[in-house]
Protein backbone atom coordinates (compact mmCIF):
# COMPACT_ATOMS: atom_id res chain seq x y z
CA UNK A 1 0.00 0.00 0.00
CA UNK A 2 1.14 3.52 -0.73
CA UNK A 3 1.83 5.91 2.11
CA UNK A 4 -1.32 7.96 1.49
CA UNK A 5 -3.46 4.80 1.53
CA UNK A 6 -1.89 3.69 4.81
CA UNK A 7 -2.44 7.09 6.43
CA UNK A 8 -6.05 7.21 5.22
CA UNK A 9 -6.75 3.69 6.51
CA UNK A 10 -5.07 4.39 9.85
CA UNK A 11 -6.78 7.71 10.54
CA UNK A 12 -10.05 6.60 8.97
CA UNK A 13 -10.30 3.57 11.25
CA UNK A 14 -9.51 5.71 14.30
CA UNK A 15 -12.00 8.43 13.36
CA UNK A 16 -14.78 5.93 12.66
CA UNK A 17 -14.07 4.04 15.89
CA UNK A 18 -14.89 7.13 17.92
CA UNK A 19 -18.36 7.20 16.34
CA UNK A 20 -19.26 3.51 15.97
CA UNK A 21 -16.52 1.04 16.84
CA UNK A 22 -18.46 -2.13 16.06
CA UNK A 23 -19.57 -0.96 12.62
CA UNK A 24 -15.95 -0.04 11.89
CA UNK A 25 -14.58 -3.45 12.86
CA UNK A 26 -17.31 -5.34 11.01
CA UNK A 27 -16.96 -3.26 7.83
CA UNK A 28 -13.17 -3.59 7.72
CA UNK A 29 -13.42 -7.32 8.40
CA UNK A 30 -16.10 -7.80 5.74
CA UNK A 31 -14.20 -5.85 3.09
CA UNK A 32 -11.03 -7.77 3.93
CA UNK A 33 -12.84 -11.11 3.73
CA UNK A 34 -14.50 -10.35 0.39
CA UNK A 35 -11.25 -9.11 -1.14
CA UNK A 36 -12.35 -5.50 -1.58
CA UNK A 37 -9.26 -4.39 0.33
CA UNK A 38 -6.01 -5.95 1.45
CA UNK A 39 -5.64 -5.37 5.17
CA UNK A 40 -2.20 -5.20 6.79
CA UNK A 41 -1.13 -8.35 8.61
CA UNK A 42 -1.76 -6.64 11.95
CA UNK A 43 -5.44 -6.14 11.00
CA UNK A 44 -6.06 -9.56 9.44
CA UNK A 45 -7.59 -10.61 12.76
CA UNK A 46 -10.59 -8.46 11.85
CA UNK A 47 -11.48 -11.00 9.13
CA UNK A 48 -11.77 -13.82 11.67
CA UNK A 49 -15.39 -15.11 11.72
CA UNK A 50 -15.48 -14.96 15.52
CA UNK A 51 -14.39 -11.31 15.56
CA UNK A 52 -16.87 -10.39 12.83
CA UNK A 53 -19.69 -12.22 14.63
CA UNK A 54 -18.92 -10.42 17.90
CA UNK A 55 -18.71 -7.04 16.14
CA UNK A 56 -21.95 -7.72 14.27
CA UNK A 57 -23.77 -8.72 17.45
CA UNK A 58 -22.54 -5.67 19.37
CA UNK A 59 -23.49 -3.44 16.45
CA UNK A 60 -27.06 -4.79 16.66
CA UNK A 61 -27.12 -4.01 20.39
CA UNK A 62 -25.80 -0.51 19.77
CA UNK A 63 -28.24 0.00 16.90
CA UNK A 64 -31.15 -0.10 19.36
CA UNK A 65 -29.42 1.39 22.42
CA UNK A 66 -28.29 4.35 20.32
CA UNK A 67 -31.85 5.33 19.50
CA UNK A 68 -33.34 5.50 23.00
CA UNK A 69 -33.04 8.95 24.64
CA UNK A 70 -30.92 8.75 27.77
CA UNK A 71 -29.78 5.20 27.05
CA UNK A 72 -27.67 6.47 24.15
CA UNK A 73 -25.80 8.89 26.42
CA UNK A 74 -25.20 6.14 28.99
CA UNK A 75 -23.91 3.91 26.20
CA UNK A 76 -21.59 6.67 24.99
CA UNK A 77 -20.29 7.25 28.53
CA UNK A 78 -19.46 3.57 28.96
CA UNK A 79 -17.78 3.42 25.55
CA UNK A 80 -15.46 6.29 26.38
CA UNK A 81 -13.19 3.60 27.81
CA UNK A 82 -13.61 1.32 24.76
CA UNK A 83 -13.73 3.42 21.60
CA UNK A 84 -10.66 5.55 22.27
CA UNK A 85 -8.20 2.72 23.09
CA UNK A 86 -9.62 0.63 20.24
CA UNK A 87 -9.20 3.54 17.84
CA UNK A 88 -5.56 3.86 18.89
CA UNK A 89 -4.99 0.12 18.39
CA UNK A 90 -6.61 0.10 14.95
CA UNK A 91 -4.58 3.14 13.88
CA UNK A 92 -1.35 1.48 15.00
CA UNK A 93 -2.26 -1.82 13.33
CA UNK A 94 -3.16 -0.13 10.05
CA UNK A 95 0.37 1.20 9.49
CA UNK A 96 1.63 -2.39 9.21
CA UNK A 97 5.06 -3.73 10.06
CA UNK A 98 7.01 -0.55 10.69
CA UNK A 99 9.27 0.83 13.39
CA UNK A 100 7.92 1.07 16.95
CA UNK A 101 8.20 4.86 16.75
CA UNK A 102 5.85 5.00 13.75
CA UNK A 103 3.39 2.63 15.45
CA UNK A 104 3.41 4.73 18.62
CA UNK A 105 2.90 7.92 16.61
CA UNK A 106 -0.04 6.36 14.78
CA UNK A 107 -1.52 5.16 18.09
CA UNK A 108 -1.22 8.62 19.66
CA UNK A 109 -2.77 10.38 16.66
CA UNK A 110 -5.42 7.71 16.27
CA UNK A 111 -6.37 7.79 19.93
CA UNK A 112 -6.64 11.57 19.86
CA UNK A 113 -8.77 11.49 16.72
CA UNK A 114 -11.02 8.78 18.17
CA UNK A 115 -11.39 10.83 21.36
CA UNK A 116 -12.36 13.90 19.34
CA UNK A 117 -14.98 12.16 17.20
CA UNK A 118 -16.33 10.36 20.27
CA UNK A 119 -16.59 13.60 22.27
CA UNK A 120 -18.34 15.33 19.38
CA UNK A 121 -20.86 12.50 19.09
CA UNK A 122 -21.46 12.19 22.84
CA UNK A 123 -21.81 15.95 23.33
CA UNK A 124 -24.22 16.26 20.42
CA UNK A 125 -26.32 13.41 21.80
CA UNK A 126 -26.54 15.04 25.23
CA UNK A 127 -27.75 18.20 23.54
CA UNK A 128 -30.29 16.28 21.44
CA UNK A 129 -31.61 14.56 24.57
CA UNK A 130 -32.82 17.90 25.92
CA UNK A 131 -35.64 17.55 23.37
CA UNK A 132 -38.42 15.18 24.52
CA UNK A 133 -39.24 13.74 21.08
CA UNK A 134 -37.34 10.59 19.96
CA UNK A 135 -37.26 11.29 16.22
CA UNK A 136 -34.07 13.33 16.46
CA UNK A 137 -32.25 10.44 18.16
CA UNK A 138 -33.19 8.07 15.35
CA UNK A 139 -32.13 10.58 12.70
CA UNK A 140 -28.81 11.27 14.44
CA UNK A 141 -28.07 7.57 14.97
CA UNK A 142 -28.80 6.57 11.37
CA UNK A 143 -26.81 9.56 10.09
CA UNK A 144 -23.82 8.50 12.21
CA UNK A 145 -23.96 4.93 10.87
CA UNK A 146 -24.12 6.16 7.28
CA UNK A 147 -21.29 8.60 7.97
CA UNK A 148 -19.06 5.78 9.24
CA UNK A 149 -19.80 3.59 6.21
CA UNK A 150 -19.32 6.43 3.72
CA UNK A 151 -16.20 7.69 5.49
CA UNK A 152 -14.47 4.30 5.57
CA UNK A 153 -15.40 3.60 1.96
CA UNK A 154 -13.95 6.95 0.92
CA UNK A 155 -10.80 6.36 2.98
CA UNK A 156 -10.22 3.01 1.26
CA UNK A 157 -11.07 4.04 -2.31
CA UNK A 158 -10.32 7.78 -2.41
CA UNK A 159 -7.71 8.37 0.31
CA UNK A 160 -6.72 11.88 -0.74
CA UNK A 161 -10.33 13.05 -0.75
CA UNK A 162 -10.88 11.46 2.65
CA UNK A 163 -7.82 13.12 4.19
CA UNK A 164 -8.97 16.53 2.93
CA UNK A 165 -12.42 15.93 4.43
CA UNK A 166 -10.78 14.74 7.65
CA UNK A 167 -8.84 17.99 7.99
CA UNK A 168 -12.10 19.92 7.55
CA UNK A 169 -13.74 17.72 10.19
CA UNK A 170 -10.91 18.31 12.67
CA UNK A 171 -11.15 22.08 12.18
CA UNK A 172 -14.92 21.99 12.71
CA UNK A 173 -14.47 19.73 15.73
CA UNK A 174 -12.00 22.14 17.34
CA UNK A 175 -14.45 24.98 16.74
CA UNK A 176 -17.53 23.05 17.89
CA UNK A 177 -16.40 21.21 21.03
CA UNK A 178 -15.87 24.29 23.27
CA UNK A 179 -19.27 25.64 22.25
CA UNK A 180 -20.92 22.30 22.93
CA UNK A 181 -19.30 22.20 26.35
CA UNK A 182 -20.44 25.72 27.28
CA UNK A 183 -23.98 24.99 26.13
CA UNK A 184 -24.15 21.69 28.01
CA UNK A 185 -22.68 23.32 31.12
CA UNK A 186 -25.40 25.98 31.04
CA UNK A 187 -28.08 23.30 30.64
CA UNK A 188 -26.69 21.25 33.54
CA UNK A 189 -26.60 24.36 35.74
CA UNK A 190 -30.25 25.12 34.97
CA UNK A 191 -31.29 21.53 35.65
CA UNK A 192 -29.27 21.49 38.87
CA UNK A 193 -30.84 24.75 40.01
CA UNK A 194 -34.31 23.42 39.19
CA UNK A 195 -33.64 20.29 41.24
CA UNK A 196 -32.16 22.36 44.06
CA UNK A 197 -28.73 20.77 43.70
CA UNK A 198 -26.95 23.96 42.72
CA UNK A 199 -27.57 27.64 43.23
CA UNK A 200 -28.42 29.71 40.19
CA UNK A 201 -25.55 31.88 39.12
CA UNK A 202 -26.09 35.54 39.86
CA UNK A 203 -23.96 38.41 38.78
CA UNK A 204 -22.27 40.22 41.64
CA UNK A 205 -23.70 43.70 42.11
CA UNK A 206 -21.27 46.51 41.49
CA UNK A 207 -20.48 48.41 44.66
CA UNK A 208 -20.96 52.16 44.22
CA UNK A 209 -17.77 54.14 44.45
CA UNK A 210 -17.93 56.49 47.43
CA UNK A 211 -17.48 60.13 46.55
CA UNK A 212 -16.53 62.97 48.81
CA UNK A 213 -19.19 65.62 48.98
CA UNK A 214 -19.11 68.94 50.77
CA UNK A 215 -21.50 68.77 53.74
CA UNK A 216 -24.33 71.29 53.54
CA UNK A 217 -23.84 74.49 55.50
CA UNK A 218 -26.25 74.66 58.39
CA UNK A 219 -28.08 77.96 58.51
CA UNK A 220 -28.02 79.57 61.96
CA UNK A 221 -31.07 81.56 62.84
CA UNK A 222 -30.69 84.40 65.39
CA UNK A 223 -33.32 84.72 68.06
CA UNK A 224 -34.41 88.42 68.18
CA UNK A 225 -35.19 88.10 71.86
Amino acid sequence: MEAVNIIALSMGAAWASGINLYATIFMLGYMGTTGNIVLPDELQILTDPMVMAAAGFMYCVEFFADKIPGVDSGWDTMHTFIRIPAGAMLAAGAVGDVSPAVELTAALLGGTLAAGSHATKAGSRLLINTSPEPVTNWAASISEDLLVIAGLWTALHHPVLFLIALVVFVVLMIWLLPRLWRLLKAIFQKVGAWLGLTKPTESNPVEPIPTETTPPVKKIEHDPH
